[in-house]
């Protein structure tokens, strides 16, 4: 501001004295410039403050209204520029008398904007700061403008020493070509500034957004981009399709994947992310079965869906609290059968088997003379189960008055998951023929070395 201030005072005397319109064009160009520096300070220490009840997104866009005002500050000048050098071209004789103050003056104007304009963009790039950004470019218009108008003063100095008229119009050709330069830098930083003040998206930037979301794995596709900017901040607002059997938690943590993937981009940025659950295909009759459930919050497992005479007869396991009495439990399993029949009409039946889900930590001791015996017998009839190579880990537990065992199974890597469930399942039914008394069997099941 004060560069501006002294700046204004020597264009406007060193102007007056010469006759200069160049001159005095780069006086008010300076003083609009001591305004637009004034505007500036105000809007970045309103921008500045923290959202409020009234302010939610906070008080960005004032920087925008401050590049806007700016804009149109410059505006008035080239209105002004280009009606006193057409009057000077056609109308009104004047002569300019270049001196040394004129050319010391405008060397000054020269050296001030251009440290005036390295520091506001350096600072603005910083920031992300549109008025800051707004006002470097105002300046750096005056770099221009003061190099074209030192031009005009050397073709007047030459047109005065070696006698060419023509050359004396080169003062307010010389402010027509700074009005120029002015419209160009202005048209552009106004529709900057009015694309922020109406929300536009910023160039590009919905684009990467959408990428940073699709890179994350469980993303089926980002439904709905927005993104809007106030002040050096972006906003933005996204719609994600995921698939329709995520849970709460897995939805959460894939969210929360894509924010940290936007914040990569756009470190400031606010993000406010909704997830929706992919329509099942209507070919997909079990997974639309298993939407139902998720979308009234039945825990389902082991949903399976048999033909039989034309008829389709639906199955599951439906996890229910413990605490629950068997006519409750009956009556949740009613409602879920009575949800799948409206919502999938080919399913003829539906058989659900109701079982406690599963809410703290049971206690199990190592049966250990179970164990020795056990553990050689499961092994045996691991070694006699076709489709598996290897079994390891056995691990024997006493839980109450039940058995549970544990294993890791080895099976070929190439194998596809119907045919490894298959195997398992006969691996457990093995045991249990063999140990009645075993009331849970885990198998992990493992990939062998090909070679």
């Amino acid at each position: 501001m004060l560069a501006a201030l002294l700046l204004v005072t020597l264009k406007l005397v060193v102007g007056v004295a010469t006759r200069s319109l160049g001159i005095l064009s780069e006086a008010a160009h300076s003083g609009l410039d001591l305004v637009a520096a004034t505007v500036t300070l105000v809007s970045v220490r309103v921008a500045d403050k923290p959202a409020d009840p009234s302010h939610p997104f906070g008080h960005g866009k004032v920087e925008h209204l401050s590049g806007f005002i700016e804009a149109a500050l410059l505006m008035l000048t080239c209105a002004w520029i280009v009606v006193e050098a057409v009057r000077r071209l056609f109308f009104l004789e004047v002569h300019v008398e270049p001196s040394l103050w004129a050319f010391g003056v405008m060397f000054i104007s020269l050296t001030l904007d251009t440290f005036r304009s390295r520091a506001l963009f350096r600072v603005a790039r910083k920031y992300n700061s549109q008025a800051l950004e707004a006002d470097a470019l105002h300046f750096l218009t005056d770099v221009y403008s003061s190099s074209v108008v030192i031009l005009g003063l050397v073709f007047v100095t030459i047109a005065e020493q070696r006698k060419i008229p023509w050359l004396l119009d080169a003062d307010p050709l010389a402010a027509l070509v700074v009005a120029g330069i002015i419209v160009y830098i202005s048209l552009r930083l106004g529709k900057r500034t009015v694309d922020a003040l109406v929300d536009a998206a910023p160039e590009g930037t919905t684009l990467r957004i959408e990428e940073a979301a699709r890179s994350v794995p469980g993303v089926l596709r980002p439904e709905r981009v927005r993104v809007r900017q106030s002040g050096g901040r972006v906003f933005a607002d996204l719609h994600l399709i995921l698939q329709s059997n995520t849970s709460l938690e897995h939805a959460q943590a894939v969210m929360n994947v894509v924010e940290a993937n936007v914040h990569k981009d756009f470190p400031t940025a606010d993000v406010v992310i909704h997830a929706s659950p992919q329509t099942p295909d209507s070919r997909d009759l079990v997974e639309r079965v298993r939407a139902v459930a998720h979308r009234s919050n039945f825990q389902v497992h082991d949903v399976r869906a048999l033909e039989f005479k034309g008829k389709i007869n639906v199955s599951m396991d439906l996890e229910l609290d413990p605490a629950l009495t068997l006519k409750a439990a009956h009556d949740e399993a009613s409602r879920l059968e009575g949800q799948i029949k409206a919502e999938v009409p080919e399913v003829s039946e539906v058989n659900i088997h109701v079982e406690p889900r599963p809410t703290q930590l049971e206690s199990g001791d190592e049966a250990q003379s179970a164990q020795t015996a056990m553990e050689r017998e499961l092994l045996g009839i691991a070694r006699e189960t076709p489709g598996l190579v290897d079994c390891h880990a056995v691990e024997v537990h006493q839980v109450g008055t039940s058995v549970v065992v544990s294993l890791h199974a080895t099976l070929d890597p190439d194998l596809l998951l119907t045919r490894v469930h298959d195997i398992t399942e006969d691996l457990e039914l093995r045991f249990r023929r063999s140990f009645p008394q075993i009331s849970k069997v885990n198998i992990h099941a493992e990939p062998g070395d090909p070679g």
